[in-house]
């Protein structure tokens, strides 16, 4: 009997503690949106990104921190699922979303627009959630940090 209160309480503090990770905070016309994000900041992280992911649970998402905001482009070569792209601009706003992109393609996802960070939650996920064009995010302070491309100096 013991044993079960014990497994009860680590049931109930684990699921008291919060996301399991950094949270990116999207502010739609309906009202704030989390995703609990992996944050890939280095290039080598960006390049493996969600390739062969079998599944991206709803409310997550894969967070890419780049150097500069510019025109990113990104492909679907061995992602096995659909994904939304959510290119966000340096002051914080979303320069626009490519919904729903086509799994395993290695034609260039783009907005045609500059970006510094972008957001990949499951197919489906921006529209489901009210989110748009020009709504605000709220990035984790790991990720406004800037990209890490090499160990810092001694």
């Amino acid at each position: 009997m013991q044993m079960r209160r014990v497994i009860a309480a680590a049931l109930v503090l684990a699921a008291c503690r919060g996301p399991a990770g950094p949270v990116a905070r999207l502010h739609t016309r309906d009202g704030a949106v989390d995703v609990v994000v992996e944050i890939v900041d280095t290039p080598a992280a960006r390049e493996r990104g969600l390739m062969y992911r079998s599944a991206l649970a709803d409310g997550a998402g894969m967070l890419f921190v780049f150097d500069e905001e510019a025109e990113h482009a990104f492909w679907m070569k061995n992602t096995l699922i659909p994904l939304d792209m959510i290119f966000i601009r340096g002051d914080g706003t979303i320069a626009g979303i490519r919904e729903n992109t086509t799994p395993l393609s290695l034609a260039p996802v783009t907005v045609g627009r500059p970006s510094r960070w972008v957001l990949e939650v499951p197919g489906g996920w921006a529209a489901r959630n009210g989110v748009r064009t020009g709504d605000r995010v709220e990035l984790p302070p790991a990720a406004r940090r800037g990209p890490t491309t090499a160990p810092p100096s001694p």
